[in-house]
């Protein structure tokens, strides 16, 4: 495939203008030999629910491809991400634990193809809840982590290996922990699996001590948590938190409540792909703010 630059990347994509705008309200200075800088923008991917190893043609006839295209439509772009994310479902559920490994390597083995140099990792309740993330720790390394990026925080935080959607308090320690080391203006972004706040409970939308998680963080003015879990875009605020849903790759769900019991929405042959995506953000740190594009996976 040709590269492309991003302006053009979008119009293949058929975004059609939809961007969201979460506002961080900082700028982000750095030092270099001792004097003051402001960090660069930069961009960079997310991907979730990936659920590598689903098959059911009613439900994605192209359960093999969809990951792929996306891989494909990513290193097409001039200009690479900074870094891809995936939050989370990167493999779908088996009580197999030898196929629950052969999946996490089926899943490593397509997205070893993306051309961005780094890429980040988390678990869904589907690679992890079933062994308490044993197998995803084998390949992938910690469930909760930190890294920083052009002054950025990103925290990592791990509500899927506990099969009761718990933090745990160890791991809210931990945050708390780490938050102490951080200024109150100190721009933050929380990488998890499942919304950190009771988007619906009835289907498993929830963090049960999320709301501990959030309360730690509430302190700090520039904080914007990015989830998956729920197999489509949604945008919800607590106080200045914003929190930004991701869609799926494999199958999307219908909106909290709309149907009686949560299942995958049927394939529309008439409309391949509808409901699936990932997404580009842009964090435009001289002007305070992320923005947000998402992105349908192309029939190729």
């Amino acid at each position: 495939m040709k590269s492309i630059d991003r302006r053009d990347f979008m119009k293949l994509a058929g975004l059609g203008g939809v961007v969201f705008a979460s506002g961080l309200g900082f700028p982000v200075f750095g030092s270099k030999e001792g004097k003051s800088i402001v960090q660069d923008d930069f961009h960079f991917v997310q991907f979730s629910d990936t659920h590598w190893g689903f098959n059911g043609a009613a439900i994605n006839p192209d359960a093999q491809g969809t990951l792929k295209k996306a891989v494909a439509a990513v290193n097409s772009l001039e200009e690479q991400p900074d870094f891809v994310v995936f939050t989370g479902d990167l493999t779908h559920t088996t009580d197999d634990p030898k196929m629950r490994r052969e999946r996490l390597k089926g899943f490593q083995d397509v997205v070893s193809g993306l051309r961005a140099k780094t890429v980040y990792f988390m678990a869904g309740e589907h690679d992890a809840a079933l062994d308490k993330g044993e197998a995803f720790q084998e390949r992938f390394g910690k469930l909760n982590y930190t890294f920083d990026h052009k002054g950025v925080h990103f925290i990592v935080l791990d509500n899927a290996s506990d099969p009761a959607g718990l933090l745990g308090e160890t791991q809210l320690k931990w945050l708390q922990d780490n938050l102490k080391k951080r200024h109150a203006n100190a721009p933050i972004v929380v990488l998890t699996h499942r919304p950190l706040f009771d988007l619906y409970p009835q289907w498993d939308w929830a963090t049960r001590d999320g709301a501990s998680a959030i309360k730690a963080l509430m302190p700090f003015q520039n904080v914007t948590v990015f989830y998956g879990h729920i197999h489509q875009e949604h945008h919800h605020m607590t106080g200045h938190i914003a929190h930004h849903a991701a869609k799926s790759l494999m199958f999307p769900l219908a909106a909290p409540g709309a149907v009686p019991k949560r299942a995958p929405i049927a394939w529309d042959t008439n409309a391949p792909y509808q409901g699936l995506g990932f997404r580009d953000i842009e964090a435009y740190i001289k002007k305070s703010r992320y923005e947000i594009h998402e992105l349908p996976v192309v029939k190729g």
